[in-house]
């Protein structure tokens, strides 16, 4: 009966964290961010002077309805249940890595003789957290593209053959993990540091929904950047921000495109590191792996076949090891 009770309530767990994705104003597919994406939708539409209808431009079945799509689906609520399992609890981590971080440096150089008033505070920390998190979310992802351990995990995500918003959570488990124990980092240190500069001034848990940074991201059509519509930025702007239509650019199955636009919010890392393709520069574009992609066209498959490849590697490295 326990286990029966258990597993009723971890369904009913995940079923809860999945709708309210729609419901939260931090997550990217909240009702507010996805109306602001019909809208800026409706401006491509527009400015393209589309014969079909915009509906019809807006939902093509082809696109929600494709087997990749399902995928997607099936992938959102999955991960669901991997964030209350294996994620959530671990969330307190971020505090205790900020409390010891606020620790070194009391012990290393003392109370603050002049500490940062509380809207000094929020403003730079609110700066520092997103740019640090948009570099080491640079870093982590283009391992993601360099480090074949790590690619075979990553290439789920761009496995998909068409984009939609729910293409956003298309993530191996494993990749997730790595994505959240990156933001909790990040947010630890940086949450400590300023913690320490402040004299303990603000709450530990307003830092977490302080980023009027990340609000207009998610309001100016962050749901775009996986979808079908091509909203482009203006020339110069794209050296700053990464477009909706440059991260459709970075789902290109065109081999010139590989490893390109890796960046999160800011194109500014692709540009130093030279990553960077703009918009103007591409017309049309396939997504996916190629071929490839059929090896992830289901849940069990993109859950399994990344393990089956990294050991069937392993093997054939052992295997070639031990004939020399």
């Amino acid at each position: 009966m326990n286990i029966l009770f258990d597993t009723y309530k971890l369904f009913d767990e995940t079923l809860s964290l999945t709708l309210s994705y729609f419901l939260n104003p931090e997550k990217r597919i909240h009702v507010l961010y996805l109306f602001t994406s019909v809208v800026l939708s409706y401006y491509v539409f527009r400015r393209n002077n589309l014969k079909s209808s915009f509906l019809q431009y807006l939902f093509p079945r082809k696109i929600w309805l494709s087997k990749s799509a399902y995928v997607d689906y099936w992938m959102f609520c999955f991960n669901s249940l991997i964030k209350i399992v294996f994620i959530g609890p671990y969330i307190i981590i971020g505090f205790y890595i900020a409390f010891y971080t606020n620790e070194y440096f009391l012990v290393s150089f003392g109370f603050p003789q002049d500490s940062m008033g509380i809207m000094q505070t929020l403003i730079l920390y609110t700066i520092s957290l997103t740019v640090f998190n948009d570099l080491f979310s640079y870093l982590i992802h283009l391992a993601m593209h360099k480090i074949p351990f790590l690619w075979e995990f990553h290439k789920i995500h761009h496995s998909a053959t068409s984009l939609n918003p729910l293409t956003q959570y298309r993530v191996h488990p494993i990749e997730l993990i790595i994505n959240n124990i990156r933001s909790i980092l990040v947010f630890g240190l940086v949450t400590g540091f300023f913690d320490y500069l402040s004299a303990h001034q603000i709450d530990k848990m307003l830092f977490l929904g302080v980023n009027v940074f990340n609000f207009i991201f998610l309001f100016l059509g962050a749901n775009l950047r996986h979808s079908h519509v091509k909203l482009k930025y203006p020339g110069f702007l794209e050296y700053i921000l990464i477009s909706p239509f440059q991260h459709q650019i970075h789902h290109s199955s065109d081999p010139k495109h590989f490893n390109k636009n890796i960046g999160s919010k800011f194109a500014i890392w692709d540009y130093l590191l030279g990553t960077l393709v703009l918009s103007k520069s591409v017309n049309k574009i396939r997504f996916g792996i190629g071929k490839e992609s059929s090896n992830y066209d289901s849940l069990f498959k993109s859950l399994l076949n990344p393990v089956r490849n990294i050991i069937r590697s392993i093997s054939m490295r052992l295997s070639l090891g031990n004939k020399s």
